[in-house]
């Protein structure tokens, strides 16, 4: 007789392939015709709120690996959250003004001087649209949740008006301004740029020692003699009204040839060495402190000019010669010195960093060609000392990756340094996972200078400040909130469409414009105060959100950019950080650690991979990676997560089948009931889950991922899964030991389906469809398993056991290489000499279930081993082939067999479920 109709094998309709593909829009399909995101807010509204704002991508191109990393913590994260009964609604946002979208239109050939301003805002705005639907739907094919049909956009009137408004609240504070001084600019983007869209890259300059001679020693420094400058910057020279001197250091005037010459005496070998200069041929004449080069004339080199001699604390002995160039229309410490000592400021380049006429011998020249003209002119008047090129580290932008530089021009700026110990403070208020996050905005606020908001663009935000004929400034919080009035109703366009006075309020009257005519700023606001107001255009103003937000989580760029704006305007009006805690991640790189470049070859393009492989696995990838560190992803990398994938559905699909018959209604044995094995196989999944869940709490996902990994390889497929096949397969289906096991399985299959539903969402719900006896309507609306006290004790004590258990395995698998059995049901078992604990005592008391744990036919206790044994790590093990007779329906050797004549070949087990089912 054929017994295989007698066993009870696994039976579900989960299946072993994946097939994501296909599946995975079909469950979107579903969540999104059950409400399911809906139900989820509704079933938690009267809970307390968990609110993670929403950062803004940039509305610029396709949907990249940083983007999928950054959305895919963010959604684990808020339905970890809502498992937890936390009432989670998600905005996401876009941010779409900006140079990038106006470059982009560029390249697609829009022109952009044979249009009005209007006009070309029109077209940024339908490519920023644009660009938000082709990223909205790859997020939301990433099985990312949230309110998509609603999202936040900073291009929206709406948002635009309340901008405007924390501009109006930050005028009425005092903290916005007006002034000319040197700040970065980008010839490459034409406009000004912020401290945070700096990135600092290696350039190679012309490093040059100028002699500037005295025509007024004012009776300290001699005549004729010359002081030695150095810079790395030769086209700044026709800018040059001075030289600091720090008044602390001590200075000295000596010959070289038939020259003389003053440098800081710290730093004399230093020059010496890099003019190659013989310094046995060097005489000292004379040593002053610095404080006495005071009020000091000397000529400039190449001008009919004077450059005055004054001091500065800035002047330092780490470079140079301690006589600092000093043109303060090209230098943040050029500047502060030179407005103290009154010397003026030159500035003579354009936008594009062009030579205007107000150098006459350079106009039209672009500023890094001139490097080369002034060191040849330095040369012709003999005031050039040295010419050598150097490689250091220089100011970049970061959209355009070219060289800035420092450029005075009539510029906006939010005052940073009368609210700079308030915005420390908040963030000393602001929780952080781990240090360095909070010591690197600290550093970056404590060392920040005034923030120049003001851009010379026409796609963005205007700053909404008026002229009088008189030239003077318009500003206050009564017109600006008017004007955002309008914007509400029109839009920014507003701005550009309508002539000054028709933006003012009626009957608009100033003392300065006796004739009524008044002109508008046309600059435009700097990116970072449109994302950065996100907090009152959308955390304070949705109904559905609370301000301050819980977290804000992007990439670790954004300590310089969007969470440090945030904090700065947060504090400016609302005298808090708009987060309560801050969270970052790093960078993604190829599987190399390079960074991806087109160019390269290296990209790897989340929509593609969906296409390929789902999207479950680019959310296991996610889950996988230290992402507070830079992140490596690849091919390779993503197929051996198809492999971990795989995996953990076989594991469901083994349980589920395992389960088909089991209802916790009615089958489910009290946990004092459980048979031992089953206690500790149940206390494990606890100890695993509970440590889980800690992690979760922590945003740490990563130990999460390697635990759930090892609890599903080594303690469910190669020990409980593989021992329960004999009790689950084998015994009647009613048998207590069988309902105990499946009674710990459907405890480990439904609490493993919670504690992955937030990251492998399809899966999830995949499994907790073929889960029989499920009550919510997807798995999405459970809530994450409760945490419980752990029985270490027994986990104690079966863990020795399953030590054992690898030393007999290790000996069965040498006797299947020796030829002494074949398949382990043919082994007999006989042990002795246990290091782990006392062998006769402990492992007779399970002994009737050593056979099934062992896999293995016969099991004996040894109380003295001989030769025959070999001692392993735990345990001396003897294996023998069983002897006895084979039973036909589960394969175990036996001494006896039931006599009956229907059933001659059966053990007493089988022949009891054969005869009795």
């Amino acid at each position: 007789m054929d017994y295989k109709d007698t066993l009870l094998m696994p039976k579900t309709g989960f299946k072993m392939k994946g097939g994501l593909i296909n599946k995975e829009p079909n469950y979107q399909t579903q969540w999104e015709s059950q409400n399911i995101y809906q139900k989820q807010l509704e079933k938690n509204k009267d809970n307390t709120p968990y609110i993670l704002h929403d950062g803004p991508p940039f509305a610029n191109g396709s949907v990249h690996m940083g983007h999928a990393l950054n959305k895919t913590v963010k959604d684990i994260i808020l339905r970890i959250k809502s498992m937890q009964g936390y009432y989670t609604p998600f905005v996401p946002g876009w941010d779409t003004h900006g140079l990038p979208i106006e470059q982009e239109l560029t390249k697609k050939g829009v022109k952009r001087k044979e249009m009005s301003d209007a006009e070309f805002r029109k077209l940024c705005e339908e490519f920023a649209l644009d660009q938000i639907d082709n990223q909205r739907e790859v997020f939301k094919r990433l099985g990312i949740q949230g309110d998509f049909d609603n999202p936040y956009i900073t291009l929206k009137k709406e948002y635009e008006a309340e901008q405007l408004r924390v501009f109006a609240k930050m005028v009425e504070r005092g903290l916005i301004y007006k002034g000319k001084k040197p700040i970065y600019w980008s010839p490459s983007s034409e406009s000004s740029l912020a401290e945070a869209e700096i990135e600092y890259q290696d350039k190679r300059s012309p490093s040059i020692y100028v002699a500037f001679p005295v025509e007024d020693g004012k009776g300290v420094v001699d005549q004729g003699v010359n002081f030695i400058i150095w810079t790395t910057t030769p086209w700044t020279i026709p800018s040059n009204l001075g030289i600091s001197v720090n008044a602390d250091l001590n200075y000295v005037q000596f010959s070289y040839g038939e020259s003389m010459y003053v440098v800081a005496e710290a730093l004399l070998d230093d020059t010496l060495e890099a003019l190659e200069w013989d310094e046995d041929k060097v005489d000292r004449i004379h040593e002053f402190k610095g404080s006495e080069l005071e009020y000091i004339t000397c000529k400039h080199p190449l001008y009919d000019r004077t450059s005055l001699v004054i001091l500065g604390d800035h002047v330092t002995t780490d470079a140079g010669t301690g006589c600092v160039h000093t043109a303060p229309g090209h230098g943040e410490d050029d500047f502060v010195v030179g407005q103290r000592y009154d010397i003026g400021v030159i500035s003579p380049l354009d936008s594009k960093g062009v030579f205007t006429n107000e150098v006459e011998d350079l106009e039209g020249v672009f500023y890094e060609d001139a490097n080369k003209v002034v060191g040849e002119r330095l040369d012709e008047a003999n005031a050039l000392l040295s010419l050598k090129f150097i490689t250091h580290s220089y100011p970049h932008d970061w959209r355009t990756k070219k060289p800035v530089i420092f450029r005075a021009t009539p510029q906006w700026f939010a005052s940073i340094q009368k609210i700079r110990q308030d915005i420390l403070n908040a963030i000393d208020q602001t929780e952080f996972k781990v240090e360095w996050g909070h010591k690197r905005i600290y550093n970056m606020v404590r060392d920040r200078q005034d923030w120049v908001i003001s851009r010379q663009r026409v796609w963005g935000v205007p700053i909404p400040v008026f002229y009088a004929e008189d030239g003077s400034i318009i500003m206050d919080k009564q017109l600006i909130d008017h004007v955002a009035s309008l914007v509400e109703q029109h839009g920014t366009n507003v701005w550009y469409e309508r002539e000054a006075k028709d933006l003012l309020p009626d009957g608009y009257t100033h003392p300065g414009s006796p004739n009524g005519d008044f002109t508008k700023e046309m600059d435009i606001m700097d990116v970072w105060f449109d994302s950065g107001s996100s907090h009152q255009a959308v955390v304070a103003r949705r109904e559905e959100l609370s301000f301050p937000a819980d977290l804000y989580f992007e990439g670790s760029d954004q300590y310089r950019g969007w969470f440090n704006s945030s904090i700065t305007t947060s504090v400016a009006v609302a005298n808090q950080s708009p987060y309560k805690m801050l969270l970052s991640h790093g960078f993604v790189m190829d599987g190399e650690g390079k960074k991806m470049s087109k160019s390269v070859g290296n990209v790897i393009d989340p929509a593609k991979v969906m296409k390929q492989m789902g999207a479950d696995i680019i959310r296991l990838w996610a889950m996988s990676v230290d992402y507070e560190s830079d992140v490596r992803v690849s091919q390779d990398i993503l197929k051996q997560n198809s492999e971990v994938y795989r995996k953990i559905r076989n594991t469901f699909r083994f349980m589920l089948g395992n389960v088909a018959d089991y209802d916790p209604n009615e089958n489910k044995i009290d946990y004092d009931q459980l048979e031992e094995i089953d206690q500790f196989m149940l206390q494990s999944y606890y100890r695993m889950m509970n440590a889980s869940i800690e992690d979760y709490n922590r945003h740490e996902f990563l130990p999460v991922y390697q635990r759930i990994q090892n609890f599903i390889n080594v303690e469910l497929s190669n020990f409980y899964l593989d021992y329960g096949k004999d009790i689950l397969y084998i015994e009647a289906m009613n048998d207590h030991k069988r309902r105990s096991m499946q009674t710990v399985l459907y405890e480990i299959l439904t609490g493993m389906t919670k504690l992955l539903a937030p990251i492998l969402v399809h899966t999830a719900e995949e499994v907790y469809e073929h889960t029989p006896h499920t009550t919510e309507e997807s798995i999405h609306l459970e809530s994450m398993p409760e945490q419980v006290e752990v029985d270490l004790a027994i986990i104690k004590r079966w863990n020795d056991i399953l030590s054992i258990r690898d030393d007999v395995l290790r000996a069965l698998e040498k006797s299947r290489n020796d030829k002494v059995i074949g398949k382990s049901l043919e082994a007999q078992v006989t042990i002795g000499n246990t290091k782990q604990f006392d062998a006769v005592t402990k492992l007779k008391e399970i002994n009737t279930q050593l056979k099934q744990l062992f896999i293995v036919s016969k099991v004996d206790i040894a109380t003295e081993v001989d030769e025959s044994f070999e001692q392993y790590q735990y345990a001396a093990v003897k294996v023998q082939h069983a002897d006895g007779i084979k039973c036909e329906r589960c394969w175990n050797y036996v001494d006896d067999t039931v006599e009956d004549e229907a059933h001659p070949n059966l053990c007493v087990r089988c022949h009891d479920v054969v005869t009795k089912s």
